[in-house]
């Protein structure tokens, strides 16, 4: 049964955290609309295991605007971490189940036939195998910090760092790096992504191009009213087991030659200075993919997240394209 907070339903309005089961498994989202009549959005975070509704309240998208918009905190993850879910079930399968199952929860509810899905980071690899798996639930897919071939992702990544600090004689940073020859085939482990995520941040190519640090993500996390202690607790909890089970899918994947086409109309939106995930990769992605209409939509002044860096240029795309089923606003 569901549960949670309501705010003005009798203007449409829609403000709740609720939980429901889920493929056996209790878990969490945020729901907030201006008016509950609009079109619905399943909003997939990243990570794997990162939550994001913490950023809007730093950042706000206005995507509630356009959108009855699901902020689904995903198996494993924030408000739905639980000792209860073993690291058996944190599968790339199983997470497209849970995805599915709760696109059809939100059909149910708000009488659609079908919905829109966004995919930021991580939550673009869920997307896009979730769409390719189901198509026939949505209308069309938005996908943010594309991740296409994560592999050469982070060579190119890498490459770049080390560039940019060796220009800028940082010899610190160079040997944090130089421990982690990523571009002769070292791995990618849980060590290096710490490293990397410093001098992501340093040079304005990750999370956000305008955050010096990550301390400043977890000051976001911690500030957010719409978690209890308890919740943030989970967020770090669920953080580590996510990306410890699902991290060696995500190096896996190869979108170009997995994903050649899909069945509803693509939407690609990249930040100018992301090399979290490779701009250029995304792009190739794009130009390739077979869909009925896709478009590529760069945004100059940000990194890895569009979404909270340049919000009003998003939802002038989303509505004016997005909606429409139209493209005429994408590069070239």
């Amino acid at each position: 049964m569901d549960t949670g907070r309501k705010a003005g339903m009798m203007n449409r309005q829609l403000d709740e955290k609720i939980f429901i089961e889920v493929n056996g498994i209790r878990q969490g989202m945020f729901l907030q609309s201006e008016n509950t009549e609009n079109p619905v959005l399943l909003y997939l975070h990243g990570g794997p295991g990162s939550p994001e509704i913490a950023f809007t309240q730093d950042y706000p998208t206005g995507l509630e605007q356009l959108f009855t918009v699901c902020w689904w905190e995903q198996r494993g993850s924030g408000i739905s971490y639980s000792r209860k879910v073993t690291k058996e079930t944190m599968t790339i399968g199983q997470m497209i189940e849970d995805a599915t199952a709760v696109t059809n929860y939100l059909r149910r509810r708000f009488g659609k036939e079908k919905i829109y899905v966004l995919g930021h980071s991580w939550g673009s690899v869920l997307g896009v195998l979730t769409v390719q798996k189901s198509p026939e639930l949505f209308h069309g897919y938005i996908g943010i910090g594309q991740v296409v071939c994560q592999s050469k992702s982070e060579c190119l990544a890498y490459s770049f760092m080390v560039n940019e600090f060796t220009a800028a004689g940082d010899r610190k940073m160079l040997r944090r790096l130089e421990k982690f020859p990523i571009d002769r085939g070292g791995e990618v482990s849980f060590q290096y992504l710490a490293v990397r995520s410093v001098g992501m941040m340093k040079l304005g190519i990750g999370i956000m191009h305008h955050l010096d640090s990550m301390s400043d993500c977890i000051k976001i996390v911690l500030r957010y009213k719409g978690y209890t202690l308890k919740d943030k607790l989970h967020f770090v909890m669920g953080s580590g087991l996510a990306l410890k089970c699902l991290w060696d899918f995500v190096m896996q994947t190869d979108f170009v030659k997995q994903v050649p086409h899909l069945e509803i109309p693509v939407y690609i939106f990249q930040g100018r200075f992301d090399y979290q995930v490779s701009y250029s990769l995304a792009k190739e992605f794009a130009d390739t993919v077979k869909a009925p209409v896709k478009g590529f939509y760069t945004f100059e002044n940000s990194a890895h997240s569009p979404c909270f860096e340049e919000p009003k240029k998003m939802c002038h795309i989303i509505r004016e394209d997005v909606l429409q089923g139209k493209c005429g606003l994408a590069d070239g």
